[in-house]
């Protein structure tokens, strides 16, 4: 496995673990697996991400941060170095309401990237991934080679002090 791969897989975890305020946290997102180009995440069911409190139904918003998010992991894994990108483009097609009380697993793959963009595709599901809550397609900036750099100094020293996850 290259450096850059455990730089990336790190990255993720001190995204998902560092700021107990933020909403990886309100939302008690997992983060499970980084490949290259491919992330997998797991969103825990809690009465907090409830949409409608009659039928106990995860609201949309929550599985919409975990695609946007699995699609982030799986895009910055598509990188030869170490770097973020921001979302350019999300959309959702939601075929089904998730079934209360369950947890929602996401994956997430790039299918092109080019100097510019990292397009990627992702699911939610529940028990069956041929049986998915939610597709998406993301769109992702690459951001400036010097922007990178700048960004990669100053992350690395963070990334000495997380544990590898694989």
């Amino acid at each position: 496995m290259s450096d850059t791969l455990k730089q990336i897989r790190k990255l993720c975890r001190l995204m998902v673990d560092a700021n107990q305020g933020d909403h990886f946290h309100a939302l008690g997102m997992v983060f499970t697996a980084v490949e290259r180009g491919f992330a997998t995440m797991e969103l825990p069911y809690s009465e907090a991400i409830v949409g409608n409190p009659d039928t106990g139904v995860v609201h949309g918003g929550a599985i919409t941060a975990l695609l946007d998010t699995c699609c982030g992991f799986a895009a910055n894994a598509a990188l030869d170095e170490l770097g973020l990108c921001p979302t350019l483009d999300l959309r959702i097609d939601y075929m089904g309401v998730a079934i209360p009380g369950r947890k929602i697993y996401a994956e997430a793959r790039v299918y092109r990237s080019t100097r510019h963009v990292i397009f990627c595709r992702g699911k939610a599901y529940q028990d069956d991934p041929d049986k998915p809550v939610a597709f998406c397609v993301a769109n992702f900036a690459r951001l400036d080679p010097e922007v990178v750099k700048k960004l990669s100094a100053q992350i690395v020293p963070f990334l000495d002090a997380v544990e590898d996850p694989s």
